[in-house]
């Protein structure tokens, strides 16, 4: 593990990408005890309150987990791609939100890495994964159902046929986009969208998921991109006029 800290840099912030990267090359290994906070100073050359910061720093970021006790202390987690989606999504979602990414640019980056998923969900879908599809068809039907509640079902009819892919890394990669890019293109396009359209567009998709045709489900999801554009565009003429 590398102890030589920069002057200027944040020390706490060394500290931390010092045991992150021991974590990661496999110097610490899952469920090892970290040295203690005087053992880190130590080791450092800190103070006791600069390392605790930069524990305070690896905890946030789900690296560690910290017990109370005799046999208490810092210790390595096991970081499971579940636990992350949530960073995953927040991350996206802040990208998106403070930079131009203009509506298609992201539109194209979403339906490219779904459609990935396409083939392997139509060979891998577990029964479940099939009956959360078909049961948010159902609910996206109803007519009583908010626009609110419309969108949330669509991200979960979508996050079923990533997830039934079978591959914990595209369902990490496609947290965000599913659940970051999806909600902003349900904003933009809410107000034009034919829900009825779009009920037939996931149907179409959940056959062919279900019939173990990857082809033709890809083919329902480019033209449910298609159509989304349309209504992008169509939305933005709708307020240029």
């Amino acid at each position: 593990m590398k102890t030589d800290l920069e002057t200027n840099r944040e020390l706490s912030a060394q500290i931390a990408d010092a045991i992150r990267d021991a974590i990661i090359n496999g110097t610490l290994i899952v469920d090892e005890r970290l040295p203690s906070e005087a053992e880190l100073a130590e080791k450092f050359k800190v103070s006791r309150p600069t390392v605790r910061e930069a524990l305070k720093r690896l905890a946030a970021q789900n690296l560690i987990r910290t017990m109370r006790g005799a046999t208490g202390g810092a210790f390595v987690n096991r970081l499971r791609f579940e636990e992350a989606y949530e960073q995953q999504i927040t991350t996206s979602t802040l990208l998106l939100s403070m930079n131009e990414v203009d509506f298609e640019t992201a539109c194209e980056a979403r339906f490219t890495l779904e459609r990935a998923c396409a083939p392997l969900s139509a060979k891998r879908r577990t029964a479940d994964h099939l009956a959360t599809m078909r049961a948010e068809i159902h609910r996206q039907a109803q007519p009583g159902l908010s626009d609110e509640g419309f969108c949330a079902s669509d991200v979960a009819f979508h996050r079923a046929l990533v997830d039934g892919a079978g591959n914990p890394v595209l369902s990490y990669q496609l947290a965000g986009a599913v659940e970051a890019i999806e909600p902003l293109m349900n904003m933009i396009t809410f107000s034009a969208r034919s829900r009825e359209r779009i009920v037939e567009l996931h149907t179409e998709i959940a056959d062919a998921i279900e019939a173990g045709d990857g082809v033709k489900g890809g083919a329902a999801l480019d033209e449910l991109a298609t159509y989304t554009v349309t209504l992008a565009r169509d939305v933005a003429a709708s307020k240029r006029s």
